[in-house]
């Protein structure tokens, strides 16, 4: 299968797809591994993480450039937001596994009973192409110090950036099966991982149309099943929002709240499962609202993704791009006020999967735009009255990863009401004026945005089993 570069639609390696066979073979070597790795001490799969870092970091350079090859991020961001996610996740693996008990009492009142949290066993790790060491070293980093062994499928339409994984983790000198990876697509090595007998755990990130299909296909080995699905993000802005971040000393002057909540969805060409891509924003600001989002959009670049810059990138490939453009027009064919963007290549770009940065204003729920996760640079504004209407409007979806608010956190009054519609929306994550989540928050979502955690301690203990023993002592 060829790689594609997503600027330039040219090929620029080329990967064999895996089948049976190679699913079989990984498994196997998973499992021969599992019962040596899983009795090593926590600390040596800490030290076997640490020279990873290492090595990680040596190499940031050379996984900046693959990632930015492979799936269109530019290079600027491919060198901090992309790279870094990476080594964020495994620096933050590394402080959760040294403070973790794997070995700890029930409590006062039964000093003999003790709990033990062991490894799942052999996991099988399935990521996307959006972020590409973010998803990998979600999964695999928290798998390796659990004492997991697994088998790794990353994404076929860019999977240049784990391959060079897999060659700092040989480095590094893990055991032999306890890492392994396996190209190939959904249908035929992902299938096949999800289905396997021997494997212990599937840890999935993509579309909840593939995480209904994999927990299907886990059910009848009764696996356990950890899933990051889709997204559709409500971005609540209310009338006061400016007023907080003029207040924040933290916010440039032109970061108001939606210039931030534009900006944000447009982010890695609007290629991320969490991003904001539903505003809504109380109807005496609404028309200023839409009026910054037609500014930011027009003035948002788009551009090849070797050129240093802010420009976004194009989307991942053309089966995507094909996907974006179908549901622009949707948004045309029922009716939504257009903004800015619209269909076809941006001005001055010939080749490539670039979109157009794109805005439709008074979306309303039954609309196309309203209910379908775009994974584009597409922004839908839909205007609301009430705190409650704010409230269910955002919660009118199936999705529920993550949901923002913007609003005047400096009275005690509105920091009440911003607490107070947290609880409300029904979300995995909920991001208050523009503050993104520290290290080591869970993320994950509910409802059809899937059902586990990532990151810190829930990271962690996704991969571990609880087991109770008494008698102790």
């Amino acid at each position: 299968m060829a790689v594609e570069d997503p600027s330039t639609e040219e090929k620029i390696a080329t990967i064999t797809l895996g089948g049976d066979a190679d699913a079989d073979a990984a498994v196997a070597a998973a499992k021969a591994a599992f019962p040596d790795w899983a009795t090593t001490e926590p600390e040596a799969r800490v030290a076997a993480l640490e020279r990873l870092m290492d090595i990680y970091k040596s190499r940031a350079q050379e996984m900046a450039q693959a990632i930015s090859h492979e799936m269109g991020v530019p290079i600027a961001l491919a060198k901090t937001a992309q790279v870094g996610a990476g080594a964020g996740h495994l620096k933050n693996t590394i402080r959760t596994a040294k403070g973790f008990a794997f070995e700890r009492r029930l409590g006062d009142h039964a000093p003999n009973d003790m709990i033990l949290y062991e490894p799942v066993g052999v996991c099988a790790l399935i990521t996307p192409w959006n972020w590409p060491m973010n998803q990998v070293m979600l999964k695999v980093a928290p798998a390796l110090a659990a004492g997991c062994t697994m088998v790794l499928k990353p994404a076929e339409q860019a999977p240049l950036s784990a391959m060079l994984l897999a060659e700092m983790i040989d480095e590094a000198g893990f055991p032999p099966g306890v890492f392994n990876l396996v190209n190939g697509d959904g249908a035929g090595v992902g299938s096949a991982l999800t289905a396997h007998p021997d494997a212990d755990m599937v840890s999935f990130t993509g579309s909840t149309r593939a995480g209904v299909a994999i927990s299907k296909s886990a059910a009848d080995t009764v696996k356990r099943v950890s899933l990051e699905l889709g997204g559709k993000g409500a971005n609540i802005i209310f009338a006061d929002a400016d007023a907080d971040a003029d207040a924040d000393a933290d916010a440039d002057a032109d970061e108001k709240a939606a210039t931030r909540g534009v900006r944000h969805c447009f982010n890695n060409s609007g290629q991320s499962c969490n991003a904001p891509t539903r505003m809504l924003i109380e109807r005496s600001i609404y028309e200023q609202a839409v009026e910054t989002a037609h500014s930011v959009a027009e003035k948002t670049e788009v551009g090849p993704a070797n050129v240093e810059g802010r420009q976004i990138g194009p989307v991942v490939s053309k089966t995507q791009f094909n996907k974006i453009q179908f549901l622009i027009k949707r948004g045309f064919d029922e009716r939504a006020r257009w903004v800015a963007g619209g269909l076809g290549l941006p001005e001055g770009l010939e080749q490539g999967y670039f979109v157009r940065p794109t805005v439709f204003a008074d979306v309303t729920p039954d609309m196309t735009l309203w209910k379908e996760e775009v994974f584009g640079p597409v922004l839908v504004m839909t205007p609301f009255d009430t705190e409650e209407e704010a409230i269910a409007l955002a919660n009118d979806t199936p999705y529920g990863l993550t949901n923002y608010v913007q609003t005047n956190y400096v009275q005690t009054a509105d920091k009440a009401r911003a607490r107070r519609v947290a609880r409300q929306l029904r979300s995995g994550m909920v991001e208050m004026n523009g503050k993104f989540s520290g290290a080591g928050s869970p993320f994950g979502g509910m409802k059809q945005s899937g059902n586990g955690r990532e990151g810190g301690v829930w990271g962690l203990e996704e991969f571990l089993e609880v087991k109770a023993v008494t008698c102790w002592e």
